[in-house]
């Protein structure tokens, strides 16, 4: 199904679509360049990207827009007042650490209070002086459709592989949903606006929360710094197709300049979508994965975040916490501690996790009465049937278990369903022998980072022995964002019992010398990759992504969510009637070569032959005896001679030139053996093993080539393949004199020396030797054969043999990185060009009629 677009890009972030109230503009009008002020409340349609700039002493900023700012509010009961402090345990604060001290950091959220409208310009000023924040204030109804509709009942679950199949299992796709999200986007986006400076600040997007702002940012500042990162994991592409706005929220991400995950695996999902729904291509760039996305190049980070050192160890310094972890040894006394801190949710396995005790205590029955497990849940960050059916079940399941195994003075699960103080979490980490996390599906999850942290204990804590070996164990689901990098854990498939039973005794068995090599090998990779260190990393590849922004041209094309920027070098211009055409009457003799498919014909059009309109255009071309005219194809000499019949000055140089005929009436020429063909039969066998093993593919035989077609398979499988295909010919035919080559969905064997440059110096070279040398080249095609041709070409009019050197104009159809110094967007506009030429000839020709006759009547 394709995805629904949208006509206007603002008609469809407008808040008053959903008849939401608008924001009030509660900052001031920003001066983003001094003795200038930006009127933010303009069109944003009439400012260029470039219409705001810094002075040469400013100095860079960096934004971090979250959903929600790293405050804690509550009012002042005496005086009325909102009153507001840092939060701590905010990530979007602690990653200030991997920064310099004098590193400005703005803020751009929402508050976890409703401000009444009345209070929201003094809010507003006081966050902004006090604590460089930007608040973003949504309708009470606009949040809950924003956050607890789209977001948690709609992304979350399908970014977790919970697909709506039947209504009670999951929300379906609500469209009013979709738009709230959008316009709570924009209003972000405003935001940020109101204060950015475009060509210094970084702006920073954390989570699924704000997928679509990077569009709203891109459209108006084309050259904005920009990251994202994904806190949650990012599923297959099987499951991600299903969603309605998939398009426009990949192309929402795209419009970044890095993209960052915490696993290979989200980020490998995520290229596989941009692979099956956008059509693009990935490669690796020194070490660096690259998306080409019209000539911008997005990149992709994958890097778990990490945990703060320096809060931990201050919670563990804390007297409270060491009296509590006191207590809780004391309590637990001669008992082997399980520890699960969970939030209430579906996707963390809290009932699964229960159950796998349940099967501990039945196969080893001599744990009974030794083991506990305490469970601590943290509460729920959405609601719905979903969590409280459970909440029910890890009730029941607990109660099922406890009346079973448990006694007067013994409880084998201790659930604490409250909101447990940080100190206390602290102290069960610290005490705990056993850390057990059994989601299903978790983007990161840093319960075993702290766990570790906290069993290693500070210099100067009271909580652990300090003559003691630190040790931990782990036992995590392999379903999470932090396991690939916990090489010492325990990995389990929460989903089999038995063997997270069985790995839970094998933890509480462990050696001593084990848990002890285990904990150490974890706690130095936790240590050295922090919250900082995973802040600093992110930014310093960010600086780098964004280093060629101003080295190119930018042009923003699309509408609504689709619209992105093209980035090409500056020369890089669109190459019109009127620019061409002067040159084309003054001079004498020119050169023209034409690509076929894709350039004459499109691409995908399942009638091959030319239309009577391009037939009649290179007519008119071929007709004027100042042109040599030139289709130069990858397709057989055949075809194209068949096709193009009607023209019969027109040269053809088929099969990217292994045969050129200079007009109809001459014979194809060759300067290729043909007997040496002895290659084809080692290569046949081996196409067609290829063929009949990957689906939708094909292979073509052609006199010169050997093509393998892999356009209608499975766009992972069939480039898998593609790539096999490629070292297997090639170390097969290393000793022939052929040449393997990959390009748009095809692998080809030909001979070496033959290509469509090879061709067009052909044709040149023998103009030159006509005593007729081009005063004019033009060439124009649209894929990776036709960039050899623009560069034989601007090598060939250098050529010394050339008295005069031509006016060249390689041209590339589409707006996209090549060699050409023209574009031209399509075939239409190819015919455009080629008639306002034949016309021109035309006129040409009757003006020369003209004057003779004149003549011959004088």
């Amino acid at each position: 199904m394709v995805s629904r677009s949208y006509a206007n890009f603002l008609d469809l972030s407008s808040w008053d679509l959903l008849g939401f109230p608008q924001t009030p503009r509660t900052l001031p009008r920003v001066m983003t360049v001094p003795g200038i002020i930006s009127d933010i409340n303009g069109d944003v349609d009439d400012l260029t990207s470039e219409g705001t700039s810094s002075s040469g002493g400013s100095r860079e900023r960096k934004i971090i827009v979250a959903n929600m700012l790293p405050l804690q509010s509550k009012r002042d009961t005496e005086t009325g007042k909102w009153c507001f402090n840092w939060d701590e345990d905010s990530l979007q604060l602690q990653l200030k650490d991997g920064f310099a001290s004098d590193t400005e950091f703005l803020y751009v959220g929402s508050l976890n209070v409703d401000i009444e409208p009345n209070e929201q310009e003094e809010v507003s000023q006081k966050l902004l002086e006090d604590f460089n924040c930007v608040a973003t204030f949504l309708s009470q109804e606009l949040q809950k459709m924003f956050y607890s509709g789209f977001c948690k009942h709609q992304l979350w679950p399908l970014f977790h592989y919970m697909l709506p199949l039947f209504p009670d299992h999951g929300d379906r796709f609500d469209r009013r949903l979709w738009q709230a999200y959008v316009s709570a986007n924009k209003i972000y986006s405003d935001r940020v606006m109101e204060v950015i400076n475009p060509e210094d600040d970084y702006v920073w997007i954390q989570d699924y929360h704000l997928m679509v702002l990077p569009t709203f940012l891109r459209k108006r500042f084309n050259r904005i710094k920009l990251g994202f990162f994904l806190h949650s994991p990012f599923p297959s592409s099987e499951i991600y197709r299903t969603l309605p706005v998939r398009d426009e929220i990949l192309r929402g991400l795209l419009n970044c300049d890095l993209i960052g995950f915490h696993t290979f695996d989200y980020a490998r999902h995520f290229l596989s979508c941009c692979s099956r729904m956008l059509g693009l291509d990935y490669e690796s760039k020194r070490g660096h994965i690259g998306l080409d996305y019209f000539g911008r190049t997005v990149f992709i980070k994958i890097l778990p975040v990490g945990v703060h050192m320096g809060r931990l160890e201050f919670v563990l310094n804390l007297e409270s916490t060491a009296a509590k972890t006191k207590e809780i040894q004391e309590r637990f006394k001669g008992k082997k501690l399980v520890l699960g801190i969970d939030d209430m949710d579906i996707f963390k396995g809290i009932s699964l996790k229960l159950i796998a005790m349940e099967h501990l205590f039945e196969t080893y029955w001599h744990l009974r009465g030794k083991v506990v497990l305490v469970q601590i849940v943290n509460p729920a960050r959405s609601s719905g049937k979903d969590v409280e059916e459970a909440k029910k079940e890890t009730y029941a399941t607990a109660k099922r278990i406890n009346e079973r195994y448990g006694t007067s003075d013994y409880k084998p699960i201790v659930l604490i369903d409250r909101l447990v103080p940080r100190y206390e979490k602290t102290a069960y980490y610290a005490a705990a022998d056993c850390c057990l996390v059994n989601a299903v599906r978790d983007g990161m999850n840093l319960v075993p980072y702290k766990y570790i942290v906290c069993r290693q204990g500070t210099r100067n804590n009271k909580v652990l022995d300090e003559s003691s070996p630190r040790t931990s164990t782990l036992v995590v689901s392999e379903f999470i964002g932090c396991s690939p990098s916990l090489s010492g854990a325990i990995r389990v498939n929460p989903w089999d019992v038995d063997a997270v039973a069985e790995a839970v005794n094998s933890a509480l068995k462990m050696g001593e010398n084990e848990k002890q090599l285990r904990h150490e090998k974890h706690y130095h990779y936790i240590s050295t990759h922090d919250v900082g260190y995973w802040a600093k990393s992110f930014m310093q590849d960010l600086e780098r992504a964004c280093r060629d922004h101003y080295s190119k041209r930018c042009w923003g094309i699309g509408f609504g969510l689709g619209f992105r920027v093209l980035s090409l070098s500056p020369s890089f211009r669109k190459l019109s009637v009127e620019h061409i055409v002067p040159v084309y009457r003054k001079t004498k003799r020119r050169a023209i070569f034409l690509d076929y498919d894709g350039t004459l014909v499109p691409e995908s059009s399942l009638i091959q032959d030319p239309s009577d309109e391009v037939l009649s255009v290179l007519k008119a071309l071929c007709e004027d005896p100042r042109n040599t005219v030139f289709i130069v194809s990858g397709r057989g000499k055949e075809s194209l001679s068949n096709w193009l019949s009607p023209c019969e000055n027109l040269g053809i140089a088929a099969e990217h030139g292994y045969f050129i005929r200079w007009n109809s009436k001459k014979e194809w020429e060759t300067c290729y053996s043909s007997s040496d063909t002895e290659w084809k039969t080692m290569v046949e066998p081996v196409m067609r093993s290829y063929m009949e093993a990957t689906d939708g593919t094909s292979i073509e035989f052609k006199e010169s080539a050997l093509v393998w077609h892999h356009q209608d398979a499975d766009p992972d499988f069939g480039s898998c393949q593609a790539k096999e295909l490629l070292d297997h010919l090639e170390s097969v035919l290393a000793n022939e004199p052929v040449v393997v080559k990959r390009g748009q969905h095809i692998v080809e064997v030909k001979p070496q020396g033959v290509s469509k440059g090879l061709a067009a110096e052909k044709v040149i070279r023998g103009m030159v030797e006509r005593g007729e040398p081009p005063e004019m080249v033009m060439c124009i095609g649209d894929d990776r054969s036709d960039e050899d041709m623009f560069e034989s070409i601007l090598n060939t009019v250098t050529n010394p043999e050339l008295l005069v050197q031509p006016e060249v104009f390689a041209c590339t159809v589409g707006r996209k990185p090549s060699k050409a110094k023209y574009f031209l967007d399509d075939e239409a506009d190819v015919l455009k060009l080629l008639k306002g030429l034949g016309d021109s000839s035309s006129n040409l020709k009757t003006t020369s009629h003209t004057q003779v006759a004149f003549e011959s009547i004088v």
